[in-house]
């Protein structure tokens, strides 16, 4: 007889998979064909399309039939009609699997959320006819995959993100930590074409100046988007008291009474936050924050990430 899977500890390719039906009612795009080098978000490039962009003097090599002949009357010169542009796009999603993701006392571990979150974004990416590729690391090693467009993707991702190390292991003792945050998401760069919307599900340990670094430069082609995956727990101490924790082999007793040490522990989640959010801002990327408990697809509400 097979176990049942624990869906806090653990993710399962039925669950990724049946998370397809929560986009309907919360205002998503519904599924539709679309031809090849056509998708539902409007680009910067300019050209024929369905949605009407500017008017501007006409240059050599632009299409008559679309000149604006009420602005050429009244201007005695001649200008032409320019449009949105309509392109497929590529969605990346950066999954986080290292050691310090799983972890929660409420909810869900945080590898868990982020891979809930990432399914729902994927799904949402399939019905407005984007490519979808993916970054999935852990301490041991990562997975990329490029952008591809259709289900056969989506399914690809979930895959893969089942089948990652980390998982293999015992929940308590998932995979030790490798090489540093900054260094992993250098290979952000080889998947992320220019154009790409590129979210990074992350608890952001081991945040540092080349962490930033890498980021900033991958913002400057991409439209970037981070969200802070956490527990209540990182946030703020229990009630004053003493606590026992276990990882499943190791027992830990901890007293949550001294005042400094409170107040220490809050200052330091806020200050990390506080860096997360600055960068968001510096350089215009959204910036979200998840907790183990939260229903993650309140990151996809209109304006959200699901906002166009």
């Amino acid at each position: 007889m097979s176990q049942q899977t624990d869906s806090r500890i653990r993710i399962d390719l039925p669950g990724l998979i049946a998370l397809r039906h929560r986009l309907v009612g919360i205002g998503q795009p519904p599924a539709r064909s679309f031809a090849a080098g056509e998708g539902a978000y409007r680009t910067r490039f300019r050209g024929r399309g369905m949605e009407f962009a500017e008017v501007r003097a006409y240059q050599a090599g632009d299409d008559v039939r679309n000149i604006d002949w009420r602005v050429t009357a009244r201007r005695g010169k001649a200008h032409t009609k320019l449009f949105h542009e309509e392109r497929e796009r590529p969605v990346l999603l950066a999954v986080d699997y290292r050691r310090s993701m799983f972890f929660a006392t409420r909810g869900c571990f945080k590898a868990v959320q982020a891979s809930r979150l990432a399914a729902l974004l994927a799904w949402q990416a399939l019905a407005r006819g984007d490519r979808v590729g993916a970054l999935i690391f852990c301490g041991q090693q990562h997975r990329e995959l490029r952008p591809k467009a259709g289900k056969g993707a989506v399914l690809q991702l979930f895959r893969s993100m089942v089948d990652a190390p980390a998982w293999h292991g015992l929940p308590q003792r998932p995979a030790e930590p490798g090489r540093s945050l900054a260094f992993t998401l250098q290979r952000l760069h080889r998947v992320a074409r220019p154009g790409s919307r590129v979210t990074l599900l992350s608890d952001f340990s081991g945040w540092d100046r080349e962490t930033e670094k890498h980021l900033a430069l991958l913002g400057r082609h991409c439209e970037l988007s981070l969200v802070h995956c956490y527990d209540p727990l990182e946030q703020d101490l229990p009630p004053t008291g003493t606590y026992r924790v276990s990882d499943g082999a190791t027992d830990l007793t901890i007293a949550t009474n001294q005042r400094t040490a409170r107040r220490r522990y809050r200052e330091t989640f806020a200050a990390h936050r506080l860096q997360l959010q600055k960068f968001g801002r510096r350089y215009r990327c959204r910036f979200l924050s998840l907790q183990t408990c939260d229903d993650p697809l309140i990151c996809l509400q209109p304006g959200i990430l699901g906002g166009r």
